[in-house]
């Protein structure tokens, strides 16, 4: 994950402070070296590095901090407050046109994932009720044209191509055609070579001029650390980007790009892509990555996933089957498919405050639930419903049928009984109380 050699450096920092109770200004200065050399080692940019802890710094030995009962905490909130501003303090929206349709260009360099991640802005603004025509307007990359089909016809969102006519005249036209079908966003996925060059950056300065697109959003990899930056720098100065997609930030990167690209372009991250799938793009909201980065998990981003992902009377359904204690073996199986939708078991926990650091070593197999899955799916209609009634014969049935032993199938008998159990003592008035649904 993104951001986790960042995260224990300043940890260690952190819990250094804590063990002072009382804070004096050579405290701070070393926390701050600290801090700042982990940051220099995420990849933040060396002027980002200095400037931030030079503003913690000067607030840290403030008179408030100095002499509050809890300094180590201050400084903590104040770290927290200077990464969120760092990276733009608030999540920055797409711009749009007052006459359909917003054109969008996205640019960036071969390999960056400007096609894969055109589709995935395409599928999260179609699931927002708008109706975007993907534009296939790079003609030199051999399969590109086809790369673009394929990720629209996933998306479910139809892809605009005039083969390997100009791509200005293929963007013009594609502008057209919108207006024409009610086509409300054009994404236009440009060419992009293995490094900035004239011809490059002439054809997207022709393509800017002729369809005048309300946002220029650069594909950057966060893999490629201070390089992102670099990119992000030079395309800015000759093409006046309004924001950033960061991809790969689910990867094992050090993060310096994320902490970087506001402060360095002043252009805002605008999206960031956390996974392969195309539901794995999200938000970019400051305030809950510097949480992410502090340890202080994102709550917001968990529940907005299970809002998204999660089906809403399945998870109403369900809550009513609690209530009553009436669980079975076919809510458990509609839990796990349920689960499944919000990508790696480990991710989802991550989230949750804590809860990173403690899964840090931990291997989280997600196939343990495709193993229960596939012991429930060896029972039959009855037995799912009555587990009562599964006897040592069947359960050696259900073991052979699903590839698993005997234990296997009493473990989880075992466990769906306890669940029972626990709502039993929960049940009533008090049970309702406490059952809060996220989602």
């Amino acid at each position: 994950m993104a951001f986790e050699g960042l995260a224990d450096k300043l940890s260690a920092a952190f819990k250094r402070l804590k063990s002072k109770g009382k804070l004096s200004e050579p405290d701070i200065k070393e926390a701050m070296r600290e801090i700042r050399l982990a940051l220099l080692e995420a990849d933040v940019n060396y002027k980002v590095a200095k400037e931030f802890t030079a503003k913690v710094s000067e607030r840290a030995v403030g008179q408030d901090v100095m002499e509050s009962l809890t300094p180590a905490q201050m400084v903590v909130k104040i770290v927290n407050e200077e990464l969120t501003a760092l990276m733009g303090s608030d999540a920055a929206r797409l711009a749009t046109a007052s006459t359909p349709p917003t054109v969008i260009m996205l640019c960036g360099l071969q390999g960056a994932g400007k096609t894969t991640h055109g589709g995935k802005l395409a599928l999260m603004l179609k699931k927002q009720g708008h109706r975007p025509l993907l534009v296939a307007a790079d003609i030199y990359r051999p399969a590109a044209i086809k790369q673009l089909q394929v990720v629209g016809e996933k998306a479910g969102v139809p892809v605009f191509e005039q083969g390997t006519e100009k791509p200005v005249k293929i963007c013009r036209a594609a502008v057209k055609h919108a207006k024409d079908y009610g086509n409300d966003i054009v994404l236009i996925d440009t060419a992009g070579r293995l490094q900035i060059d004239e011809v490059l950056m002439d054809e997207l300065k022709e393509i800017k001029a002729a369809v005048q697109p309300q946002e220029i959003l650069l594909v950057v990899d966060a893999m490629t650390g201070q390089e992102a930056v670099n990119v992000s720098k030079t395309f800015d100065d000759l093409l006046e980007i309004t924001g950033v997609i960061l991809t790969k930030l689910d990867g094992d990167t050090r993060g310096g790009a994320a902490l970087s690209v506001r402060s360095v372009t002043g252009k805002p991250i605008k999206f960031v892509g956390v996974g392969e799938k195309q539901e794995d793009l999200e938000v970019f909201h400051p305030d809950r990555m510097a949480s992410r980065i502090l340890g202080m998990g994102d709550v917001l981003t968990l529940i907005e996933e299970a809002q998204s992902k999660i089906d809403q009377k399945e998870a109403e359904k369900l809550s009513k089957k609690m209530l009553e204690n009436k669980l079975d073996f076919n809510d458990l199986l509609a839990q796990f498919q349920q689960v499944k939708k919000m990508g790696p078991l480990k991710n989802v926990l991550s989230k949750f405050p804590g809860m990173d650091k403690q899964l840090k070593d931990v291997d989280i197999d997600d196939r343990i639930m495709d193993r229960t899955a596939a012991i429930i799916l060896s029972m039959t209609k009855e037995e799912r419903e009555k587990p009562a009634l599964i006897n040592p014969s069947r359960k050696r049935r259900i073991a052979a049928g699903s590839g698993m032993k005997v234990e296997d199938v009493n473990r989880l008998l075992k466990q769906l009984d306890q669940m029972q159990k626990m709502m039993k003592q929960m049940g009533g008035k008090s049970m309702k109380r406490r059952m809060r649904m996220p989602f």
